[in-house]
């Protein structure tokens, strides 16, 4: 039987971690090599986009950017910046319409720098955060550079205390560590609600499956498996149209093609960073994905990710 080889799109359930689904999906699947593409915290539910086979390979390749509707509560600071953790402080938000909490917003729209949750798997000094923290360690986190694109209000309660975002930001940005320096800039103090994805890789809620259920007693259909050409759609492509192409790029040679057969990407590409620029996906007599190239002026295809590799 061949092994799977494409994406899984899961609609990840509140409760569970991101490795639980990897593991359930192992299992259902039979294989050892999987991954998934972006944490999502317990309970966090949405798009959690699953790559099977070596379409793990591909992963890197796919745009970074995601998006979420959050849910943020101000008036209250917690230890973890959501309300998973200890509340460790309560403060009286300020009287706010929509016209002056949209001027706060604005300072967190575009580039910025954050600084990401205590709580967090960043790697500090060698080790996940988390870990420190646990043991009792105080971290003095650096601040990250990153883009929110997209900030949009899309509701706000003066009588809770709760707003609703819409948000769509690079790879590497925390929405609790927005919901906390957004209560700190307002004086009050602030922490996650509620977090969905609906956005991530550039799949969409609307292709996201229910995880499949952990019983046998009760049959739940197998996730569809995307093909790897679906998640590449905002890169440009070069088909190889003969057998002599296709054998030199199988054994990871250099290729002369001419710049004509070079495709635009298929869909609008979202901002990306400098590693996809002269990344290249490579199409066989089949149709199917072969491998992920870089461009050499003037005309030469060098294999990065090579699939059915021989020779």
């Amino acid at each position: 039987m061949r092994s799977p080889f494409g994406f899984v799109i899961i609609d990840k359930p509140s409760g569970l971690t991101s490795h639980d689904c990897v593991s359930r999906l192992r299992k259902i699947f039979g294989i050892k090599r999987i991954g998934h593409g972006g944490t999502l915290d317990p309970a966090v539910t949405g798009v959690l986009p699953v790559a099977l086979g070596h379409a793990t390979r591909l992963l890197r390749y796919l745009p970074g950017e995601k998006t979420y509707l959050a849910t943020i509560q101000l008036g209250q600071r917690s230890s973890t910046d959501d309300l998973t953790g200890e509340i460790v402080g309560i403060k009286q938000w300020p009287q706010l319409n929509r016209i002056s909490l949209e001027k706060y917003l604005d300072q967190f729209r575009g580039r910025i720098k954050q600084q990401p949750p205590q709580i967090s798997s960043v790697h500090f000094q060698g080790e996940r955060a988390y870990k420190r923290v646990l043991r009792g360690e105080v971290l003095n986190l650096p601040e990250r550079n990153i883009i929110i694109h997209e900030l949009l209000l899309l509701n706000w309660e003066e009588s809770t205390g709760q707003l609703e975002l819409k948000v769509h930001c690079t790879s590497g940005t925390y929405i609790r560590a927005l919901a906390r320096d957004l209560g700190e800039i307002l004086g009050c103090g602030g922490c996650l609600a509620k977090l969905r994805r609906i956005q991530a890789l550039g799949f969409h809620e609307c292709q996201a499956e229910p995880l499949p259920e952990k019983t046998q007693h009760k049959p739940t259909p197998t996730p569809t498996v995307l093909k790897p050409i679906k998640a590449l759609q905002h890169l440009p492509q070069i088909e190889l149209t003969t057998e002599v192409e296709l054998n030199y790029w199988r054994k990871g040679r250099p290729i002369n093609i001419s710049k004509e057969r070079y495709k635009q990407p298929a869909i609008p590409s979202l901002p990306q960073t400098e590693r996809f620029e002269s990344s290249i996906v490579i199409i066989d007599c089949n149709g199917e994905v072969a491998g992920i190239a870089t461009w050499k002026p003037p005309s030469t295809l060098h294999p990065k990710v090579v699939f059915n590799a021989h020779g």
